[in-house]
């Protein structure tokens, strides 16, 4: 399995900077995770054939371009943009972006092929198929409806943790899944700023080798994710000094193989 956290930071030169601002990731070129720097990031292979979105939850940082990728794409559709989400996400993205005012409600409208967007369930607990990859979405601890997820092929599993401060069915879903080849976890704050990550539901390095404790299987990869930009080199620094080799900060426009 193929992995890439979408770039959503460049310098005036176009080259890809290390700071994570928005969140997506691309597996296998047809499938992504969050859609907030999509737009920005996908090749001109992946804009003509990656057609389902899992949506962990309404944060703008993990939605932000999925509008503007479809207003681009509106015309050339020949199939919907497939969003899967639980129906409290669903609601949200009704309710603040795809609302007539922000943009329009794209799942509304067709094109000369038909429909160009199309919510699909997202169930809690019970695998879904799409395309060859497999996935499982459990609840995690944020302050709006988030899951977390498990993505597997017929030889590895990835489970992405989303934004979210201490929890447990994320963990149990790990530990159950079969080829576990890596985990992509936040560490939003810096060790200092504990009492802030704790109310906006994020981890520091601190709390995410708490976390980890929960993690049975010791032979996989930990990728941080979603390092605050402020708090860049603070929070690696406090990584790498948890002495745990499993650990790395995942690198924006790289692509992972599993």
């Amino acid at each position: 399995m193929r992995v890439k956290l979408l770039p959503s930071s460049y310098d005036v030169e176009g080259h890809v900077l290390p700071v994570q601002r928005l969140t997506s990731y691309v597996l296998d070129n047809l499938l992504a995770v969050d859609a907030g720097s999509l737009a920005l990031g996908l090749s001109e292979f992946q804009r003509q054939h990656l057609r389902d979105i899992v949506v962990t939850h309404a944060h703008i940082d993990h939605v932000a371009t999925l509008p503007i990728l479809i207003d681009e794409l509106f015309c050339s559709l020949k199939e919907p943009i497939r969003i899967h989400a639980t129906g409290e996400v669903v609601e949200l993205l009704e309710r603040d972006i795809f609302n007539g005012m922000s943009y329009p409600r794209f799942s509304k409208l067709c094109n000369n092929f038909g429909p160009v967007m199309r919510y699909c369930p997202l169930p809690l607990g019970k695998p879904l198929s799409i395309a060859h990859l497999t996935i499982t979405a459990v609840a995690v601890n944020h302050p709006v409806p988030t899951v977390g997820l498990s993505v597997a092929d017929q030889h590895s599993t990835l489970v992405f943790g989303s934004d979210s401060a201490e929890t447990d069915d994320i963990w149990a879903l790990a530990n159950q899944s079969p080829n576990l080849k890596a985990v992509l976890v936040e560490a939003s704050y810096p060790n200092e700023l504990e009492a802030l990550a704790q109310r906006s539901g994020h981890l520091t390095p601190a709390l995410l080798k708490a976390e980890l404790k929960k993690l049975h299987t010791k032979d996989v990869q930990i990728l941080a994710v979603g390092l605050k930009p402020s708090y860049r080199e603070t929070i690696m620094e406090e990584l790498s000094m948890l002495g745990d080799a499993r650990i790395s900060v995942m690198d924006p426009g790289k692509e992972y193989v599993f």
